[in-house]
């Protein structure tokens, strides 16, 4: 799909449809939505009147023109309470919008700047948070059924001033790419797990770093085996699919020999092994691997924008599946730091692979870190289907993470790593055991990756929740979410030009 800035009247631009917006509790549409409005006879007005537009955020009315408008369609987007405006507001109305002008099967369709007057949103943010809205707002998964309606081709964004044309397009063409990422990570997370398996998430990674000059290796099995890799290997041996050490390597800064490292848990399928989970719903687990989705899809999007800076990613890839090879309760696994892990459930077996793959970034000299992971049902509990459960060790960077997720508009919460509940990891024959009791089990799971990070400043993102959604709203759409990409981009960016700064 084509974004392109117009320099125009919206009210005069020849398309299927156009998009103009409302915020909630204005009786008189001001801006173009007058414009409009006026070219239309006041039939905005008159249903704003008659309470059948309330400009409440997620509402599109529509309009047929019949011939007043070149444009077919009106869609008034509602905004929400002006006091409660923002950018993710910008993303939701367009991929509200959006989806509402695609059942119309409109083919080309045309926008005026979400927030930009009263809403208090500048003209540049405005239109990057639009392309992002609007990409991944329409976006589908139909490789393998055929789709429901036909694709917007073209999206125009109209504006008075012709000088401001240079800075949107930049502005669009970023936000286009970081939700073509974020749309990479949710076409992988909704892949069926006999054709995502951990051999294709390496292949995807190889090409992208061939096509974006990424550093790029895989780890096979006999490489595992040398570097100690036991917890992670423990968790492969169900498993016909051969596991894979996964790492991409951008290097924006080649005179520094430091680089930020992303981490994501990539378990292709998870049954729950030996301590088999129960069928229902045992088929979202095809998306278990989606840290590994964001994180291999975030450096695709690094890759293109070039900050100053040095990422490495790693992802450790397995399915974990019982058989008679599988891991069993009561086995002790080494990690590659030497630590001993008493297994206690092989349903808390994100939390092995991910300390091998930690231990792995410190040997690398990654800092700081950050990982994420579908890890615990219990953060699902905690904090619902919408907020992501953010640990860490170092305040200060997990104050860092906190603002790029809200820049991003993706939402994190802070939760204690608290220090009393790390008895309950203490092991019987081992040096930890790999669950807790059933009190604070996110916690308890933060507290087991931080036996593998030291000193090392360490943010967790546990994303079981929001990770996948089981309906459509706003610029979220039923399936894989690919949450966490656009944060990990927003940081990188950030601690870019943070350190240019200095």
């Amino acid at each position: 799909m084509e974004i392109r800035v117009r320099v125009g009247d919206i009210s005069q631009v020849d398309s299927d449809a156009i998009v103009v917006n409302l915020f909630e509790g204005v009786e008189q549409p001001g801006g173009a939505t007058s414009a409009v409005d006026k070219a239309l006879n006041g039939a905005i007005s008159s249903l704003i009147g008659r309470g059948e537009i309330k400009g409440k955020f997620g509402e599109v009315s529509t309009l047929h023109t019949l011939g007043k408008l070149p444009a077919g369609i009106v869609a008034i987007a509602g905004l929400g309470k002006r006091q409660d405006f923002n950018l993710d507001k910008v993303r939701g109305a367009t991929g509200e919008s959006c989806r509402a002008l695609r059942k119309f099967n409109c083919h080309r369709i045309a926008t005026i700047l979400h927030g930009t007057g009263i809403g208090g949103i500048e003209l540049e943010a405005s239109a990057e948070a639009i392309a992002e809205g609007a990409l991944l707002g329409l976006y589908s998964f139909t490789k393998y059924k055929k789709p429901e309606y036909e694709d917007i081709k073209e999206i125009l964004v109209v504006i008075k001033e012709g000088d401001k044309v240079p800075i949107l397009e930049a502005a669009i063409g970023k936000g286009k790419l970081v939700a073509e990422a974020t749309n990479l990570a949710r076409d992988m997370g909704n892949e069926p797990a006999n054709y995502m398996t951990p051999g294709q998430m390496a292949e995807i990674a190889k090409e992208i770093a061939s096509k974006h000059n990424l550093e790029f290796r895989v780890f096979d099995r006999e490489d595992m085996e040398a570097m100690g890799m036991e917890a992670f290997l423990g968790v492969a041996k169900g498993s016909n699919q051969p596991p894979k050490l996964i790492t991409l390597a951008y290097r924006g800064a080649e005179r520094s020999q430091e680089a930020l490292g992303f981490l994501g848990k990539g378990i292709t399928f998870d049954s729950g092994g030996i301590s088999i989970k129960p069928s229902e719903g045992m088929d979202e687990m095809k998306n278990d691997m989606a840290g590994a989705a964001a994180v291999m899809a975030a450096l695709a999007a690094i890759a293109q924008l070039k900050p100053k800076i040095n990422v490495t990613a790693i992802m450790p890839a397995t399915e974990n599946l019982p058989s008679g090879t599988a891991l069993k309760p009561g086995d002790v696994l080494k990690a590659m730091n030497g630590k001993t892990i008493e297994v206690i459930s092989t349903d808390a077996e994100g939390r092995l692979i991910l300390a091998d793959a930690l231990s792995y970034a410190r040997k690398l000299g990654l800092s700081p870190l950050v990982d994420l992971a579908t890890l615990t049902g219990a953060c699902r509990v905690a904090l619902g289907l919408s907020y992501g459960g953010l640990f860490g060790n170092d305040q200060g960077w997990i104050d860092k993470v906190l603002r790029a997720a809200q820049r991003a508009g993706e939402k994190m919460w802070q939760m204690p790593l608290a220090e009393e509940y790390k008895e309950q990891n203490k092991g019987e024959i081992a040096d930890i055991k790999n669950t807790g009791n059933r009190y604070g089990g996110a916690i308890t799971a933060a507290l087991f990756l931080a036996e593998f990070v030291d000193n090392t400043p360490w943010v967790h993102l546990d994303i079981a929740g929001p990770r996948l959604s089981h309906k459509d709203g706003g610029y979220i759409v039923k399936g894989a979410t690919g949450f966490g990409v656009r944060t990990l981009v927003e940081l990188a960016l950030s601690e870019a030009r943070n350190q240019e700064a200095i």
